[in-house]
């Protein structure tokens, strides 16, 4: 699906990181959103390797990266660890200084990624997210209505998880369907394994 690019993990303090890569030139790091993988790029990520060595990573808990055990405080899957690994994965890389483009979940960990490594990046594009303190300070029920899934996914005792794993193909299409626009779909030789990677071991 990303022709040219190669797909490689990285172990980044004990948590496996999987990405892509391609290209040469300045470094530029794609974090993808939320319930996606790497592969969200693939339209993208071959024209910016013309003159960018470009890496597409998959975040903890997403695709073919590492699942650690939840902890009680939410500090596993918190923006800063998820920012932790990104910056680890490219310093593994030879990049102490690079271009970051994030997307949805991908962009808040953007955000945090700059604000604990502020030396770190050299360009920001934050793509598709208002400031998660800003949202949450004025949300209304239209708001909620629409990204209802940012509370379901909160829910204690794995109830989302239970939920979701009775119809996983579903709960995807459910969510990026109405962001595709009018008429479009995802590749159908691509969207089992956007599915399965972007759930990854979530449901297991």
């Amino acid at each position: 699906m990303l022709t040219g690019f190669e797909r490689r993990r990285a172990d980044v303090e004990g948590v496996t990181i999987n990405y892509a890569i391609a290209g040469s030139g300045p470094p530029l790091l794609l974090l993808h959103g939320y319930p996606e993988n790497h592969l969200m790029w693939r339209h993208v990520a071959p024209g910016l390797a013309g003159d960018h060595t470009v890496v597409l990573a998959d975040l903890r808990g997403y695709g073919d990266s590492g699942k650690p055990a939840p902890d009680a405080a939410g500090l596993v899957y918190a923006k800063r660890s998820m920012a932790g690994d990104q910056v680890g994965l490219m310093r593994r890389l030879g990049f102490g200084e690079f271009g970051l483009i994030g997307h949805d979940r991908g962009a808040r960990v953007a955000h945090r990624l700059v604000l604990d490594h502020p030396g770190a990046v050299t360009r920001l594009a934050v793509l598709d997210i208002v400031p998660t303190r800003h949202v949450l300070g004025h949300v209304t029920r239209e708001m909620a209505t629409a990204y209802y899934h940012w509370f379901f996914l909160t829910a204690p005792n794995r109830i989302a998880e239970h939920l979701i794993a009775g119809d996983p193909g579903y709960w995807v299409r459910s969510l990026v369907g109405p962001l595709l626009g009018k008429g479009a779909s995802i590749e159908p030789e691509e969207a089992p394994g956007l599915v399965s990677d972007a759930l990854g071991d979530f449901l297991r």
